[in-house]
């Protein structure tokens, strides 16, 4: 069974703010904030939202490399490696 959301509805986020975040700030997963019942935004933790956008980064680079070999063109593996290499190592900053 799926994990079910972390919902905040808005108005909590207002009156307690600090304590929203130091929740958000422990947890890896998304906190969903709601105005009026429905989702309005989506919060994550500094740390989830990095690791969040290199894994984009590199499925980016997969995609891209899909597309080449689909057309014929391609970078070859050292390349490639090199850039998943400086993905990784930002990732260490």
């Amino acid at each position: 069974m799926a994990n079910l959301p972390n919902i905040i509805p808005i108005t909590a986020l207002r009156q307690d703010a600090a304590t929203v975040l130091k929740q958000v700030s422990k947890s890896d997963d998304p906190f969903v904030i709601t105005q009026r019942g429905r989702a309005a935004a989506v919060l994550l933790s500094a740390e989830a939202y990095r690791r969040a956008e290199s894994e984009r980064q590199i499925l980016r680079l997969l995609a891209r490399g899909e597309k080449e070999i689909a057309e014929g063109r391609g970078i070859d593996l050292d390349t490639v490696l090199a850039e998943a290499d400086a993905l990784l190592e930002a990732d260490d900053l």
